[in-house]
């Protein structure tokens, strides 16, 4: 069966992957890009970039990825649901190249953009979506492309099978905690860190064979923001 991912979720040191209050012209809130600028130094967002430790675990974003699942709130700013001429924050070309499922209580219409990318609109638990997307990807990954509290909802479903998460030295104090309600969570793990010299430790969290075998079939509450 294919794999459950999640790639280059930035945290800071106090565990948030996003600040507040998220708008059109803040999609990370008060975070800025601060938890990103490790990521944009490297040769996979620019070419003229570091091609080091960093970049190594970036450029693992798309390999063997066939379909992503987003939340309602990496889609767009709060209130996009309302706006049917919105069509994502990356222009007529999205990065993902695959079939992109985007988890909201309001479905639209599917939205073919250039490039590969359809963004299918599902409002759906976190197993019944990743089913979906299953089908989607023909036999390759699926990646949990965030925002947090998605990832969260499917680590509570414990549908995560690969979890790469880079811890950057900032605090935040305030925004979406990636952890909460998730204690002990490591136990069906192997976890491994990696320093860069950037100062971000990236983290890999590798489920266990038991684990695996006696996951949970329960969905997680909510699951569409």
């Amino acid at each position: 069966m294919s794999l459950t991912r999640v790639h280059n979720l930035s945290i800071s040191l106090d565990g948030f992957a996003t600040g507040e209050p998220q708008s059109l012209d803040a999609p990370f809130g008060h975070a800025g890009q601060r938890l990103h600028e490790w990521m944009f130094a490297t040769r996979f967002w620019d070419a003229s970039g570091s091609a080091g430790v960093d970049d190594v675990f970036a450029q693992r974003h798309g390999v063997g990825i066939g379909a992503e699942i987003m939340g309602a709130n990496k889609f767009g700013p709060p209130g996009w649901q309302d706006d049917p001429g919105w069509t994502g924050w990356w222009g007529a070309e999205p990065p993902f190249h695959t079939p992109t499922f985007v988890l909201t209580h309001r479905p639209r219409p599917d939205l073919v953009m250039e490039g590969g990318t359809t963004f299918h609109f599902l409002d759906a638990a976190p197993a019944v979506a990743l089913a979906t997307a299953r089908e989607a990807a023909g036999g390759q990954d699926v990646r949990i492309g965030g925002g947090p509290t998605v990832v969260q909802d499917f680590l509570t479903a414990g549908l995560i099978d690969l979890m790469h998460l880079v811890v950057v030295p900032i605090v935040l104090g305030r925004g979406v905690r990636l952890w909460d309600g998730l204690e002990g969570l490591e136990q069906g793990y192997d976890v491994e860190a990696v320093s860069s010299p950037r100062g971000v430790t990236h983290l890999t969290f590798t489920r266990k064979a038991s684990a695996r075998d006696g996951q949970s079939d329960r969905p997680a509450q909510g699951g569409v923001s």
